[in-house]
């Protein structure tokens, strides 16, 4: 290991010199209360930054032992010193011109799995990317110095020194992490897919902010009839509104926060910060939002359940499109959903297909149903539950055709829900025309065979590169980028750098024998168990990548327009 005067010599020898010469820098420096490990520098200023470790050892460090003694505990600890670095970073860039050039990635309002604070048993480790300066391609080595020797302690000493850190707020934080995945454990065991506690805070600051309203927003107050409680590992109690199994229906007038309500049900997946105002709006983990998705490829998917007789002669039991339309995406959507194991659906009709969704009376007199293709979503939505177990919460604004099919429908007035299944129910009396074809088939969701794919699926010849994403909704994958923007609940760029990784580590799991879902969770049980740096090929710095779920794993395969499978025999 070399000290902390000999990184100062190097960079006062390079001063000046080509932007290569900062190579020289590769390796780990004794800088007192840590270890400066540089493990990868660029190649020019206008390439990917430089990543460093900054490693303190555990009795440096002080985090208590009761914090980091489950896994569930590390993530939240992780988490937490992530959020504390990444404000020293801010800090140091306010104060200093030379500050900016250190980063740590930006932590969004949920609590992931990261890379960016590994807490080991025998360490602290800050995973930062650093911009090293210079003058058109020249090495700036006292600002370098500055940055490296100054700045990044100073950085690690605030965040990653327990000693340094508000301990009750880090305690607060585990305690908050911990009650909420205890009640999402909770969900399934009350015949619960959904809750939603009082006083909630479930409108954002606008339309590109994931911050809560800061003014005029009103809590959430559970009607008394889904009102439930749960008691928590910290000894508080939470009161709210428990969404139950079966087919919920949100309505509404128009900005009467139907669709708040839903997204706000979409990020409750994940677990909150303190002061999100959703942190207490907890929804089974595998659930889906679906939508339609005009334009998405599909790969040998099985909409037969909604969509059959094309005038085509499409095979829809082995539905292929590099175009789909509205109605076929949102039914391939569907049908990957619950190939992945959801058992919750969350649907809002301003994102679908309405051809999809619903057929009127007037329009099932006119077309016959043996001329129509399409059987709706109103006429599989019970069998959806009855026969498969799966759930659905569904908004609807501008039909009730809903009300009929529905266990409970709820509300929203004001942003404030009320529990008016009774009267939809009575409103719903009036028999509906019946569609003949729906009417016929006892049993449509008896299970479909799963999805083979080819064992060089993912192994194009022109792909040279590893899989690199994009922001958060896309990833280049040879010379196809995968669109992900649909897939919303993909909610940090970290996640997508996690799946692009996956991605990579599915080619060498397909064999032509396992399913897609059966390869997922094998990368995806070993990535759980080894944790997230085992998804880097290199030791050392991993990049900074989150946890994904199965789900948008599955998603991102799913819409690879290489994709070649065959259906299990």
């Amino acid at each position: 290991m070399q000290t902390r005067q000999t990184l100062e010599r190097t960079l006062t020898a390079i001063d000046g010199r080509g932007y290569g010469s900062y190579k020289q820098l590769r390796g780990t420096y004794d800088l007192g209360r840590f270890q400066l490990s540089v493990d990868n520098v660029q190649v020019d200023p206008y390439a990917p930054p430089s990543k460093a470790r900054a490693i303190v050892d555990a009795a440096t460090a002080g985090l208590p032992a009761d914090l980091v003694d489950t896994p569930l505990k590390r993530v939240a600890v992780s988490d937490f010193l992530t959020r504390r670095c990444h404000d020293a970073t801010r800090r140091a860039a306010r104060e200093s011109r030379d500050g900016g050039a250190v980063s740590i990635g930006a932590p969004g309002q949920e609590v992931l799995p990261r890379t960016s604070v590994l807490v080991a048993d025998d360490r602290v480790e800050a995973r930062f990317e650093v911009a090293l300066p210079a003058k058109g391609r020249s090495v700036l080595g006292k600002a370098a110095s500055t940055i490296l020797t100054r700045i990044v302690p100073e950085i690690v000493e605030s965040s990653l020194i327990h000693a340094n850190l508000d301990a009750d707020a880090l305690r607060a934080h585990v305690a908050l992490h911990l009650d909420q995945e205890h009640l999402r454990a909770r969900l399934a065991e009350r015949g619960l897919v959904a809750f939603v506690g009082d006083g909630a805070i479930l409108p954002r600051r606008s339309g590109d902010s994931d911050l809560p309203m800061d003014e005029g927003a009103k809590p959430f107050d559970s009607p008394e009839s889904l009102r439930v409680s749960f008691d928590l590992p910290s000894g508080r109690t939470v009161t709210g509104m428990g969404v139950q199994e079966g087919v919920t229906v949100i309505i509404g007038g128009g900005y009467h926060g139907k669709s708040t309500l839903l997204r706000a049900l979409e990020r409750g997946v994940y677990p909150h910060l303190a002061g999100d105002g959703r942190e207490w709006v907890v929804t089974r983990p595998d659930a889906v939002t679906i939508r339609a998705e005009d334009g998405r490829a599909v790969t040998g998917v099985d909409i037969s359940p909604f969509i059959t007789d094309l005038p085509s002669g499409a095979d829809t039991t082995r539905f292929t499109s590099t175009n789909a339309s509205g109605s076929t995406s949102q039914a391939a959507n569907l049908v990957e959903a619950t190939e992945t194991g959801s058992s919750l659906l969350l649907i809002d009709e301003d994102t679908s297909a309405t051809n999809f969704m619903i057929r009127d009376n007037l329009m099932r007199r006119l077309i016959p149903a043996e001329r129509e293709p399409i059987t709706p979503f109103v006429d599989r939505i019970r069998p959806l539950y009855e026969e498969a177990g799966v759930s659905t919460v569904l908004v609807a604004g501008g039909s009730g055709a809903f009300f009929a099919v529905a266990d409970h429908v709820i509300a929203l007035d004001a942003y404030t829900p009320h529990d008016v299944t009774d009267a939809a129910h009575d409103i719903a009396d009036a028999p509906r025309e019946p569609d003949g074809k729906a009417d016929r088939e006892k049993s449509v969701f008896t299970g479909t065979a799963a999805r083979v794919p080819a064992a060089s699926a993912l192994r194009p010849k022109n792909k040279t590169k590893p899989a690199k994403a994009k922001g958060r909704g896309a990833v280049q994958f040879g010379t196809q980028t995968l669109d992900l923007g649909a897939v919303v609940q993909l909610v940090d760029p970290a996640q997508t750098n996690a799946v692009a990784r996956f991605l990579d580590r599915l080619a060498d799991e397909f064999d032509g024998r396992l399913s897609l879902r059966e390869a997922i969770d094998e990368v995806y049980d070993r990535v759980e168990e080894e944790g997230l740096d085992s998804l880097s090929p290199h030791s050392g710095h991993p990049g900074h990548l989150a946890l994904p779920r199965r789900q948008e794993v599955h998603a991102a395969l799913n819409r690879y327009r290489g994709l070649k499978v065959t259906p299990r025999s």
